[in-house]
């Protein structure tokens, strides 16, 4: 992780770790480096950049500042508005621009904001780019054989301009409704955290012949995630029950995740998804190398279960860009992370809740079952998950007493379990896994070390 930009782009609270000047800031440089290197080439023409936002109540700040710094470098700013994460790497790659953006924090509450790069193929812009943003946010760049303290200004009819795109959401709208079934007949609940998702997903479902049931779907700015979406799904789960619904689905604030509740009320992980969709693709014959990718954080299960029908499970460390480059440098078709990104890279190139979502009810319809019938034989350790907002992520898992009790568990456990704890690369937290076969013993060991963070002060409470 860099200074300002982590796993998932730069994110923070606005306008106190991610402000306006870092935005207008960043906007600039991306003008100027992608208008340079077309210059380069041979090409006069501008640069061409796609902007999409969620409907939290800073987006908009952003979205000036960084186009306003956009069309000062002499490059042109495509304004997608309010969509979904995937909708701007699906119009970067299809429209062949020189990258994109989206503005959002994903699944924090509305007082963060974030910004992720996306390059012209709609993939997590490259390291290298990051680093030279980054040494220009600190005042410096070495590029192109020479050091910028500050970059030049377009001049005259060379200045950017920003152009109304809501065109291109539309056609992204229309990509998904051509890959999913008719679903004439199912009834679908659809929580959209109050977030991106909250027009989109309603349309394409609603395309289909799905009989649409749609909760947390009024953003006004500030309700994004809050208690709904992929990362609350207690409330559709209500929901699903109370309305007799066949399957829920729940997105973050940019839809690209999701989580899933069946027709009973379980609550379904990106576990429980990624083994759904490798089991169908393999029946199909479209699963690669019969390899799916997961990521450290998924439960033994997981793995336990797509072996015992022939899948084999290749793991990266935490992060869907981690995922992605090992599909890629493979050619694995299925991956994801527990916390619902999933990514089907012969449909998409990033992490896609609604396209993931549409999957899903395809293999119900096709296969004839129920959502609970669908997870078959897949069986779950038991597991102690926890998420702790702290004061200083790297003090606590670099604590002495802390790592002792890790090393503790560890040796109770032995081969029979496993303990993972993690500083998160999105926010000021870390995440804790116990799994083993006894679940009072992971569910004790996880309170030991909130007991600790607690005395030591490092617990955040909210």
């Amino acid at each position: 992780m860099g200074k300002y930009f982590g796993t998932d782009g730069f994110r923070g609270e606005a306008n106190v770790k991610l402000t306006a000047d870092h935005a207008f800031r960043i906007g600039r440089f991306l003008g100027w480096y992608y208008g340079e290197l077309k210059k380069r080439r041979g090409d006069a023409t501008p640069a061409r950049i796609v902007v999409g936002k969620d409907p939290r109540r800073s987006g908009y700040m952003l979205e000036y500042a960084l186009v306003g710094g956009i069309t000062a470098s002499g490059a042109d700013a495509y304004l997608l508005h309010v969509t979904t994460t995937p909708s701007v790497a699906f119009s970067t790659k299809k429209d062949v621009f020189e990258c994109g953006v989206m503005i959002s924090a994903s699944h924090n509450s509305y007082e963060d904001n974030g910004i992720k790069l996306l390059n012209t193929n709609g993939e997590k812009i490259e390291t290298s780019v990051i680093d030279l943003i980054e040494e220009y946010l600190d005042g410096s760049v070495y590029v192109f054989g020479d050091e910028y303290t500050e970059l030049p200004y377009a001049q005259g009819d060379r200045i950017g301009i920003a152009v109304d795109y809501s065109y291109g959401r539309e056609r992204y709208m229309e990509r998904l409704i051509s890959l999913g079934v008719p679903m004439k007949g199912y009834r679908i609940g659809l929580d959209c955290a109050n977030g991106s998702s909250s027009k989109i997903a309603e349309i394409v479902f609603s395309a289909l012949g799905a009989e649409v049931h749609m909760v947390n779907s009024s953003p006004d700015g500030k309700n994004i995630n809050k208690k709904c979406g992929s990362t609350h799904m207690e409330s559709l789960r209500d929901f699903v029950l109370e309305n007799h619904l066949d399957v829920g689905f729940a997105f973050d604030g940019d839809a690209d995740r999701c989580g899933c509740v069946d027709e009973k009320g379980n609550i379904l992980s990106g576990d429980h998804i990624l083994y759904i969709c490798a089991r169908y693709f393999k029946e199909y014959g479209d699963l690669p190398h019969n390899t799916v990718v997961a990521t450290i954080m998924s439960n033994f299960g997981l793995f336990r279960s797509l072996k015992k029908i022939g899948i084999e499970c290749a793991v990266t460390k935490v992060g869907d860009k981690y995922v992605y480059e090992c599909m890629s440098e493979n050619g694995y078709s299925v991956g994801g992370e527990q916390s619902g990104h999933i990514i089907l890279s012969q449909f998409a190139t990033t992490g896609d809740g609604i396209l993931t979502c549409l999957k899903l009810v395809e293999v119900m319809i096709r296969r004839n079952m129920t959502m609970s019938e669908l997870l078959g034989e897949f069986d779950s350790y038991p597991q102690a998950l926890r998420n702790f907002r702290v004061t200083d992520r790297d003090a606590v898992v670099n604590d002495p007493e802390i790592v002792a009790l890790v090393k503790e568990v560890e040796d109770v456990m032995g081969e029979d379990g496993r303990i993972l704890l993690r500083a998160s690369g999105t926010e000021s937290v870390v995440r804790l896994i116990i799994e083993g076969d006894r679940e009072d013993v992971c569910l004790d060991y996880a309170t030991k070390m909130e007991t600790i963070l607690v005395r030591k002060g490092y617990l955040v409470r909210q």
